[in-house]
């Protein structure tokens, strides 16, 4: 499969948004649903990496799919308030390049803890 740009998706997304009468709901509505698709993320991680497994007759979903319907209202949400979310990125990732340049522990010369870790055995 091809590689998308935000701009393909948003487009893409209007597309199929733009068939049906409803339309785009209204921003609370799309805060609602991305509100339950993120609790719905939170269970699969839980399954996945928590201590809470599955129930046997519950539904086989994926972090994978989760994170897809969170990136699909993503987009609708944008869509309807008319953000440009390849904008946005540029946005944010300037701002955590300026404001939080210093804020995190640089990986430098290609160490890792895990590398330093493995010469202090030797």
């Amino acid at each position: 499969m091809t590689e998308k740009t935000l701009a393909t998706m948003q487009k893409e997304v209007d597309a199929y948004i733009s068939q049906f009468k409803e339309g785009y709901f209204s921003p609370l509505a799309m805060l609602a649903r991305m509100s339950e698709e993120v609790g719905e993320l939170a269970r699969e991680v839980n399954h996945s990496y928590g201590e809470k497994p599955k129930k046997n007759d519950e539904a086989d979903n994926s972090i994978e799919l989760e994170l897809g319907d969170i990136l699909f209202i993503t987009i609708c949400f944008a869509n309807s308030l008319g953000i440009d979310l390849t904008e946005a990125h540029n946005k944010v990732m300037h701002k955590f390049n300026t404001r939080d340049k210093d804020r995190w522990t640089r990986i430098e010369d290609g160490n890792t803890d895990e590398s330093e870790q493995a010469g202090k055995g030797e």
